[in-house]
């Protein structure tokens, strides 16, 4: 989702169509070439999302300017401090390959912070509640925008930590946003209120779901749990005087949870 959502990266599901390798032959995925669209399913959706809510003049510059600096930023640390640990090879997923529990916290994370948050805001658009699809549409267009990026890292361009920077910059962000739009559903008087009862206690609802997932996204698994274990991936690919990539990466990191995660 990122939690990517990753549906995700920072959370995201195994890729479709990957190629499972036998394990006498690992090497097979070196040798063998992965043809790769450039924009995802899931990317071309969250893309239509950014288009829609941008045209709709509902994002703000700064909004529009985050967005702009992580992609140049990704380029930068990816040149500068993170290169790619061979140009041949990809770098293993940090998490099984199906990992059934994973994919329920995606299918989670999309649902509370995608789907549901964009219907709510077309309902606003026919009930006419303009402060609660002001509110809401900041989180959905950087998490929408977190999607779209972190399908970009997926790429033999980017090494893992970039991929890692990703859900975790746009993570942090995103706990603002949920924030301001938090603090405008509590803020709403019945009695001013020009959209229905219903919809004013399901706009609470929404926000304060998104505000406990994202904060335990953030706080419970990106940065205890997916950012540890994806620089000790990375940095197992190097040999000690941490400048040579070793040859064989994609070999040496194998499955480490006996409970079906990996390291």
């Amino acid at each position: 989702m990122s939690g990517g959502v990753g549906p995700s990266g920072d959370i995201r599901l195994p890729k479709e169509g990957q190629q499972h390798e036998s394990p006498e032959n690992p090497r097979n995925s070196q040798n063998r070439p992965r043809r790769r669209s450039l924009f995802s399913f899931r990317q071309l959706n969250a893309l239509a999302v950014i288009v829609v809510l941008a045209a709709s003049g509902m994002v703000s510059l700064e909004d529009f300017a985050f967005v702009l600096f992580t992609l140049i930023y990704m380029y930068f640390i990816s040149r500068v401090a993170f290169p790619p640990s061979s140009p041949s090879s990809v770098d293993p997923p940090v998490f099984g390959e199906a990992n059934r529990l994973l994919g329920l916290y995606v299918l989670v994370g999309a649902l509370i912070g995608l789907f549901l948050p964009i219907a709510y805001i077309f309902e606003g658009i026919l009930e006419g509640d303009k402060e609660g699809i002001k509110a809401a549409a900041p989180h959905v267009f950087l998490l929408a925008s977190q999607v779209f990026m972190e399908g970009l890292s997926f790429s033999r361009a980017f090494s893992l930590p970039v991929r890692v920077f990703v859900p975790v910059i746009y993570n942090s962000v995103r706990i603002f946003t949920l924030m301001e739009w938090l603090g405008s559903e509590i803020s709403k008087v019945d009695e001013e209120y020009g959209g229905s009862a219903r919809r004013l206690y399901v706009g609470r609802a929404l926000a304060i779901a998104n505000m406990a997932f994202w904060c335990f996204n953030l706080f419970g698994f990106l940065l205890p749990v997916y950012l540890p274990k994806s620089f000790k991936i990375y940095y197992s690919g190097y040999d000690d005087d941490d400048t040579k990539p070793k040859d064989n990466l994609a070999v040496a990191v194998v499955p480490f949870s006996p409970g079906g995660g990996e390291s």
